[in-house]
């Protein structure tokens, strides 16, 4: 294996080195720094698209003849995106903001390598069932919401929140597989089948 066939995760976040692993594909962490702004009159879209591809392109700076994977998740609420939780008192408003309402969670992942990047985006429909603000303390004080988007994570407590699912569980975690797989596929990566060709 050279090192255009290393796959480089610009990214901090636990659950997406476990989905990679997940689907067997090797790769090595490198850290990267990008500003999380939305600008003005932003399309949510268009924000998490952005920011994936600039996490990509950071790494791809730092590692110039390997492909770097670099993904950014948001949950948008009717018109509004919801980040991580700054504290306590924005983790329980948003939580209280999703109960009993349909959310879209979006995750955008994208490769580059040299001069070539691709960017793709899931979106998911995540109900929620009713939650009070009592009930989301309690979440807080777990420690779990003060890293994720939306200030819960599907995958672990916060997963009792969820009363229906429309569309990819995994990009919801943090990393959509199908469009991960597309694009690993595209850039002549191994994934789990590639000793079946």
């Amino acid at each position: 294996m050279t090192s255009s066939d290393i796959l480089y995760l610009a990214s901090k976040s636990p659950r997406r080195r476990e989905l990679l692993t997940q689907i067997g594909v090797v790769f090595s962490i490198i850290d990267v720094d990008v500003p999380e702004e939305r600008a003005p009159d932003e399309a949510p879209l268009d924000y998490v698209s952005r920011l994936a591809a600039d996490k990509a392109r950071a790494g791809a700076i730092l590692k110039p003849d390997a492909p770097v994977l670099g993904a950014d998740t948001i949950v948008v609420l009717g018109s509004t995106v919801l980040e991580k939780p700054a504290n306590k008192t924005q983790a329980i408003n948003m939580l209280t903001s999703l109960s009993g309402q349909t959310h879209q969670v979006m995750t955008a992942v994208s490769i580059c390598r040299g001069s070539e990047q691709k960017t793709l985006c899931s979106e998911t429909d995540v109900r929620f069932r009713a939650v009070s603000a009592a009930e989301a303390e309690r979440y807080w004080n777990s420690g779990e919401p003060q890293d994720k988007a939306g200030g819960y994570g599907i995958q672990g407590f916060g997963g009792v929140f969820v009363e229906e699912i429309r569309g990819s569980y995994s990009a919801v975690v943090g990393l959509p597989l199908f469009e991960t797989s597309q694009l690993l596929q595209l850039f002549r990566l191994p994934v789990w089948n590639a000793s079946e060709k």
